[in-house]
């Protein structure tokens, strides 16, 4: 065995450089603070904000802001709210019952009756035809 001898080669085993994350963690930057090495801060325009998200709201603020136009949706007409309330009484039926005629909910009802409703006029030919009574003016 005295003619034998290894031959062994150096095997140098290096860590991965760090990623961008990394170097800017907390840790990081306090280790190279403690061994001296020089750290760079930059602060960031739209840093802790979300600017990049609502640049746009500025160009229709100002439209919004000019515009006077008063905007609501149609709300039941007093005649069709006393027809409906008279042809109802008429049938000496309740809201409920009147609701379950014509397959909606009795808070529709309710809400016709009070002119709270928005018009539609699927619901008020339902009406029309369970009341047997013209609710809507001449077409």
């Amino acid at each position: 065995m005295a003619g034998l001898s290894q031959d062994w080669e150096p095997v140098v085993i290096r860590k991965k450089a760090p990623t961008a994350a990394a170097r800017k963690d907390e840790k990081a930057v306090n280790a190279a603070r403690r061994a001296g090495a020089e750290i760079e801060t930059v602060r960031k325009a739209t840093a802790g904000s979300n600017k990049a998200a609502s640049s746009s709201t500025t160009l229709n603020t100002r439209k919004l802001d000019e515009d006077t136009e008063n905007l609501s949706h149609e709300k039941i007409p007093t005649e069709l709210k006393k027809a409906i309330m008279q042809a109802r009484q008429d049938k000496k039926l309740t809201q409920s019952q009147l609701a379950q005629l014509i397959n909606e909910k009795p808070q529709i009802i309710q809400e016709y009756e009070s002119g709270k409703a928005i018009p539609n006029q699927q619901i008020i030919s339902k009406l029309e035809r369970a009341l047997g009574a013209k609710l809507r003016g001449k077409k």
